[in-house]
């Protein structure tokens, strides 16, 4: 007893540092996750894709939600705060699956890096997987919803030695394209086709031209099954 006496002044101190870096710890990790879905915030997600993009066989995805607002305004903010956390679950079991992982940029908007084959049957992997998973129905407990987004996706392969930002807007514009179309998914091509205000897509939310919100003329197409070709 007494021995254990005389060690206590030596090890309170100690315990006391490895108390305050598993605190410190634990604020950084949920700094750097996004609490509603458990996916890594943007930061987080840049540091990691940034390598991640180098590696052979890499693809960048682009996801965003059709219907959002609607979901919110008709069954209220709980329900879609449900429908957001299962399409992050959904999503990254889908990326782990193949290598890869996903993040959640911000409202209804998701992104990914995972690694495909070269052979990979894309029409396969993002509308008979990754879409029909994505749609699943949830029971939220008052209503079944079965959540749909638009898809881009950019692969490496297609645009040899770009870095992240070229694969991100690869595959933004392909989103884009896939949602004006009301499709699943759209590929992104070899070189960018649409205009760019102040470093972003033209019909990204918060860009204008002439004063004027670019993207506000916008319809969310529910999106329509693609025959498997």
């Amino acid at each position: 007893m007494n021995l254990l006496l005389q060690a206590l002044p030596i090890a309170a101190p100690t315990l006391g540092w490895a108390a305050h870096a598993l605190l410190l710890v634990r604020r950084l990790r949920t700094a750097r996750t996004d609490p509603l879905t458990g996916l890594m915030r943007r930061e987080e997600f840049t540091h990691r894709a940034q390598r991640a993009v180098k590696r052979p066989h890499a693809a960048v995805l682009l996801l965003d939600l059709n219907g959002f607002k609607q979901i919110n305004d008709t069954h209220g903010h709980a329900v879609g705060d449900q429908v957001i956390a299962a399409v992050g679950r959904r999503l990254s079991v889908w990326c782990r699956e193949r290598g890869g992982f996903a993040a959640r940029l911000g409202g209804d908007e998701f992104t990914a890096v995972v690694r495909l084959a070269p052979d990979a049957d894309l029409d396969s992997e993002l509308t008979y997987s990754l879409s029909a998973r994505l749609s699943a129905p949830l029971e939220t407990g008052s209503v079944t919803l079965s959540p749909r987004a638009s898809i881009g996706i950019c692969c490496t392969g297609h645009r040899p030695g770009a870095g992240l930002p070229d694969l991100l807007r690869g595959a933004d514009e392909a989103m884009y394209t896939a949602k004006r179309l009301g499709e699943h998914w759209r590929p992104a091509g070899p070189v960018d086709v649409y205009r760019t205000t102040n470093g972003r897509r033209d019909g990204r939310s918060g860009t204008r031209v002439g004063g004027v919100r670019s993207g506000a003329h916008l319809t969310l197409l529910a999106p329509m099954r693609r025959n498997a070709s």
